[in-house]
């Protein structure tokens, strides 16, 4: 029966996975599947990723980690959504030159859907973003999402969390370890193959041959396993998605109590755009780019220009990407999570979100009577559907821009960089907005709300006048949107600030038992 486990390769995603497989796969049970993690410390980890997705709460919860623990041993804050500068149209232009992705759904008050009166104008000059829910004009203010008294991972405003990313794969291999894990700090230098093809075991520097029922790669971009060893194609999105570069690095606050921003703060750029996310003690701050639209010394200095006075003489670092991801991710006995998998870019923090679906789809399709091919069929066309999502979710940001003051712009809205099914829901939603019948919340990671609001935020237009007949109820809706900057009012005055309630964690739990899990 299969129960031996081997992951090859540590950082966030080699321990996340261990960790949560660990939990649901009873690891320190006696019929418990056995977990090994190979890790070498030769080996640095990426350490950018500092962005989640509000599924991370309740994968967090699963494990067991403490939310204050995360906070203090992770530089970690609250992250409420993204806000998105000078993506609609260049600075200067006329119109709105910000939206959000706040990761609140939209208010929906006694059932009625607010969207289709927002389209006919009835919220006035609002954007959808501040229309929909109270959590925009909260984030603005740069307030927390929950209150002290409330229980581990549970608020009145959805969030997640910015964190440092080297301290929190230390956080998870404590924990790891604990729970289970057999930890080898090992190099791994070459992967055996049986006559089958398969993967018959690992041989380490100084451990000799580990062996496994499933391995699992999470050796990062070098992929290991599944490409080195099994020769997996990786397809590239070069043709869709151009940003391929990063240059990333930290400054401190200006002083102690600056307020923490409550969004991942994404302001674009003549060919890609910049991060600004706020930790506890520091901002980490990148640049995004393609190098097909601009070199290496010019990227710096755009990163450099927006960091002005506050900007290091150094300590930049210079990061190489490719966006695609592999159609395969479940080969024989080997299944890749991680940027072993895949990877677009940066925006919308879907690396860490990736890894946290493909945990749970090997945590629940593990073959424990040694049916791999089943499980591996299921798993990668599941794996397979989210991968293309999020391929079109994130050209979205990039394709409905008016900006055409840089090639990288006119080539982003050119019809032939746009996949067919992004096309296919543009078209749709000319006459009608999203809807769960183009958005799957079973299998999608983005719900409907999230294209809404990226949708709208840039500037899209959908047409109701065909059927505005059928929205009766405008007395009804003018009293739900008044009735959202009530509520937001009131999340100003009541919630503390992101600062506030970080520097509470740092001295104080929160209230609630961690192993409860938040729906949201």
């Amino acid at each position: 029966m299969t129960k031996r486990i081997l992951i090859a390769g540590g950082g966030t995603a080699g321990w996340l996975t261990a960790c949560y497989l660990a939990r649901r796969l009873g690891a320190d049970l006696p019929g418990g599947a056995s977990i090994q993690l190979v890790e070498s410390q030769e080996i640095g980890i990426l350490g950018v990723g500092e962005g989640t997705f509000p599924t991370i709460r309740r994968t967090l919860a699963t494990i067991g980690i403490d939310e204050a623990d995360l906070i203090r041993r992770c530089d970690a804050t609250f992250k409420q959504g993204a806000l998105f500068r000078h993506w609609r149209a260049a600075p200067g232009a006329p119109g709105p030159d910000h939206y959000a992705h706040p990761f609140q759904l939209p208010n929906a008050e006694h059932g009625l859907e607010l969207l289709p009166y927002w389209l006919l104008g009835l919220a006035g000059d609002m954007g959808w973003d501040a229309a929909a829910n109270p959590q925009k004009l909260a984030a603005d203010a740069s307030r927390a999402p929950k209150l002290p008294s409330h229980p581990n991972y549970v608020g009145p405003l959805n969030y997640a969390f910015h964190f440092n990313a080297v301290a929190l794969a230390g956080l998870l291999r404590e924990h790891g370890v604990r729970s289970g894990v057999a930890h080898f700090s090992d190099t791994i230098s070459e992967v055996l193959l049986d006559t089958d093809g398969a993967i018959a075991g690992v041989q380490t520097e100084r451990h000799g041959v580990l062996t496994a029922d499933l391995y699992i790669d999470c050796t990062g971009f070098r992929a290991q396993l599944i490409g080195r060893a099994l020769g997996v194609p990786f397809r590239s999105c070069r043709d869709t998605l151009f940003c391929d570069r990063a240059l990333a690095t930290q400054i401190p606050y200006a002083r102690p109590d600056e307020p923490i921003a409550s969004y991942t703060i994404s302001t674009a750029q003549s060919a890609g755009w910049i991060w600004d996310i706020g930790l506890s003690r520091r901002r980490g701050v990148g640049h995004v780019y393609s190098s097909a639209h601009m070199d290496d010394d010019a990227a710096e200095r755009v990163l450099r220009d927006y960091l002005g006075a506050a900007g290091p003489d150094g300590d930049i670092r210079r990061l190489r990407f490719e966006a695609g991801y592999r159609e395969t991710n479940w080969v024989r006995n080997c299944v890749a999570i991680g940027l072993s998998s895949g990877f677009f870019e940066p925006l919308e923090a879907t690396g860490i979100a990736l890894v946290e679906v493909a945990a749970g789809l090997v945590a629940n399709l593990f073959p424990w009577g040694g049916d791999r091919a089943t499980a591996a069929r299921q798993f990668n066309a599941n794996m397979l559907h989210r991968f293309e999502r999020v391929r079109d979710f994130i050209k979205l940001h990039y394709c409905l821009s008016q900006r055409r003051d840089s090639t990288f712009w006119q080539d982003n809205v050119a019809a032939a960089s746009i996949p067919d099914s992004l096309a296919e829901l543009l078209d749709r939603w000319r006459f009608r907005p999203p809807t769960e019948f183009d958005i799957d919340p079973r299998i999608d990671i983005f719900p409907q709300a999230s294209w809404q609001y990226v949708l709208y935020g840039m500037g899209w237009k959908t047409d109701l006048s065909a059927q505005a007949g059928m929205f009766r109820f405008h007395d009804d809706a003018r009293r739900a949107f008044a009735e959202v900057q009530r509520q937001a009012r009131f999340a100003i005055q009541g919630l503390p600030s992101n600062r506030d309630l970080v520097e509470h964690a740092l001295g104080h739990r929160f209230a609630g038992d961690v192993s409860r899990a938040p729906s949201a």
